[in-house]
């Protein structure tokens, strides 16, 4: 019987360490996509240039979580000019804390947005 327990104890154990593992995974790759959706639809998210910063450990359950974007033009017409579209490819890092160890992901996104002065060179 004593064996028994024990064999249960040690299964357990280990399940509640993956659900853990799951859930904090789950809540980062939300804040992920909240983050992707943000960048997307902000066109004054500068080119060519990190971004980033820390999620609130409110947002995460207490993790120490954070990211890193960077918006580059992917792609534009043969003959640019102002007003014309442009295509963006959205670069997003998430990064969080298990323990000592860093954990990271990234999701790459695309948008089209009207092309500036400094785009149609």
């Amino acid at each position: 019987m004593g064996l028994a327990i024990v064999g249960l104890m040690a299964g357990l154990s280990g399940a509640t360490r993956n659900a853990s593992r799951l859930r904090d995974y789950d809540r980062v790759v939300q804040l992920a996509r909240l983050r992707m959706n943000d960048i997307l639809a902000d066109p004054r998210v500068p080119l060519n240039t990190a971004i980033g910063g820390q999620f609130s450990p409110d947002l995460v359950g207490g993790l120490n979580a954070g990211w890193q974007a960077t918006v580059t033009l992917a792609e534009k017409g043969p003959a640019p000019f102002v007003g014309d579209y442009a295509l963006d490819r959205v670069q997003l890092q998430i990064w969080w804390m298990a323990g000592e160890q860093r954990r990271t992901f990234s999701l790459e996104g695309y948008r089209s947005r009207p092309m500036r002065a400094e785009d149609a060179r």
